[in-house]
């Protein structure tokens, strides 16, 4: 799961302090293109559609409506970037940590076109991004790893790109059957080249594990 060296009461506190600060959205980027300039560390989200992905950002930021939600599976089809507001623009300077909400994936009416955009899209952005610090993979635990996170876990390691688990909705499922699945899925990535050694526990709904993502963003940051 986390590691075993839980994160300080103080250090809890000073990093809800942190995402508290208003967040906005700047920019949409459809294709490499259109990304911002390069310069502070980017910290990414990826998981399939439904996955409980724009819940969470808004979850760890504290506000409700940020990343955009919907009941149609595979709306977001861009690149979205999130800063902390006042460095919105140039004059402001750099913000201290840029969060990209990536597009989701495995929603099975998209056309293939869209899926091999999709694919282009995030390969070129992983693998030619330097700022870009790692890739939090949202697992829904209700579902586990399924054969569409196996193909970005491939796509990840190709890329050389470090990422981590983050188990999503596991409130909706009992306390033993978390745990067992933190152990499967453990098991099946612990010999991914380019994947980290522990997961990440969460539910956007109940609040659970939002200090452990917290600590991870800002320890990428610094």
């Amino acid at each position: 799961m986390t590691p075993p060296d839980a994160p300080s009461t103080e250090a809890s506190e000073a990093d809800r302090r942190f995402f508290a600060k208003p967040w906005v959205f700047v920019r949409g980027v459809p294709a490499l293109k259109f990304l911002p300039p390069e310069g502070p560390p980017e910290i990414a989200f990826a998981g399939r559609s439904n996955v409980g992905k724009s819940s969470l950002i808004n979850a760890l930021l504290g506000q409700k409506g940020l990343a955009r939600t919907s009941n149609t599976p595979g709306r977001t089809q861009e690149l979205n970037f999130f800063v902390p507001d006042g460095y919105g623009v140039v004059e402001a300077g750099l913000p201290p940590i840029v969060l990209v909400d990536m597009p989701g994936y495995g929603y099975a009416k998209a056309p293939k076109d869209q899926v091999d955009a999709w694919t282009r899209l995030v390969f070129d952005y992983l693998r030619g991004r330097p700022s870009l610090k790692r890739v939090f993979l949202l697992i829904d635990a209700r579902h586990g790893i399924k054969a569409n996170d196996e193909e970005v876990m491939k796509l990840l390691d190709k890329a050389a790109m470090s990422y981590q688990i983050v188990l999503t909705k596991t409130d909706k499922i009992k306390a033993p059957a978390v745990d067992k699945l933190v152990v499967e899925t453990l098991e099946r990535t612990k010999k991914r080249p380019a994947a980290f050694p522990s997961l990440i526990v969460t539910s956007s709904e109940k609040g659970v594990g939002l200090d452990d993502l917290r600590e991870a963003v800002l320890t990428l940051a610094e």
